[in-house]
């Protein structure tokens, strides 16, 4: 693995981690927030496309990418409610340590990975030390106040536990077919901004709100560009001939350490003391665990 694809690999760390930082700050309901982001997306994703003459793709392979970009949506909405209640901080290292699982058992039980008993072994000792470290990001040493993300945490993780649903999705749907990265950057745009949209008029609330009148909605559109650029940066990582699917998603998702980090000292999500050595542990261990099954054969 060269120096050029690890670096490759990271970039999506960068998007993905700066992305719900910036959601945090332009703020806004979680309508305006995925609003925002998936338009931006599909802007970016427009730019691309016209860029490099990318041709649209049809058929099966437009459906299932359109199908992934949709799932995204449903998984990134209730992800933007998990972080009204319990804040970017707590949210982001949950919703990696489950995608993290989700990805290794989906490998396993559909795609026929970790064969050999040692690797099952190894793969599943990985999954618990995740499981772990997820627990200890969760740990709160008293109850804090909802404008300090401390509200229902159970109410959160359970949020952030549907959502693996559309994640899941977001990255099945695409092994389905086979399709250039690039060609099914924009179907996939596409699939989140019509999701957007309906959840953003589907319900009487949600209107109410005149989200397509509000700042908020548009100023997330930058936090939408972020977004693409480690979407495309990800499809690019996980070409075979890159980093693959494995390596490049596990690096993709040590974004938790930005995104973390971020929500307790830009978004001043407060933690004590003991709250921030137990999630720095929980941190390290997410992350040496996902290295692991990264490498597993």
């Amino acid at each position: 693995m060269s120096a050029l694809n690890i670096l490759i690999g990271l970039m999506p760390m960068i998007g993905w981690g700066l992305f719900p930082i910036l959601t945090g700050k332009f703020g806004g309901k979680p309508v305006n927030q995925i609003l925002g982001a998936t338009y931006g997306t599909l802007i970016a994703a427009v730019v691309v496309a016209l860029a490099r003459q990318t041709p649209m793709i049809g058929g099966k392979e437009f459906l299932f990418t359109f199908l992934s970009g949709a799932c995204w949506s449903l998984g990134q909405i209730l992800v933007f409610y998990a972080f009204s209640e319990m804040g970017v901080s707590r949210t982001m290292p949950i919703s990696t340590g489950f995608q993290l699982i989700g990805a290794s058992l989906w490998g396993v039980l559909v795609l026929g990975e970790w064969s050999s008993s040692s690797a099952k072994m190894i793969g599943f000792f990985s999954i618990v030390l995740i499981i772990f470290g997820v627990w200890l990001t969760t740990y709160s040493e008293k109850k804090t106040p909802k404008s300090e993300g401390g509200a229902n945490a159970v109410k959160g993780i359970l949020l952030v536990l549907f959502a693996e649903v559309g994640y899941l999705g977001y990255s099945a749907f695409p092994q389905a077919i086979t399709v250039d990265g690039f060609q099914a950057f924009l179907p996939q745009a596409l699939g989140m901004a019509v999701v957007a949209t309906i959840f953003a008029i589907a319900t009487k609330s949600n209107r109410d709100t005149k989200p397509f009148a509000t700042k908020s909605s548009y100023t997330n559109i930058i936090s939408g560009f972020f977004f693409a650029f480690a979407a495309l940066t990800y499809l690019i990582s996980a070409r075979p001939d890159v980093n693959g699917l494995a390596t490049g998603f596990t690096l993709s998702q040590m974004n938790v350490i930005i995104a973390t980090l971020g929500g307790v000292y830009i978004l001043h999500e407060h933690k004590t003391h003991k709250e921030m050595i137990s999630v720095s542990a929980g941190l390290l261990l997410v992350v040496v665990a996902g290295i692991i099954t990264a490498f597993i054969k």
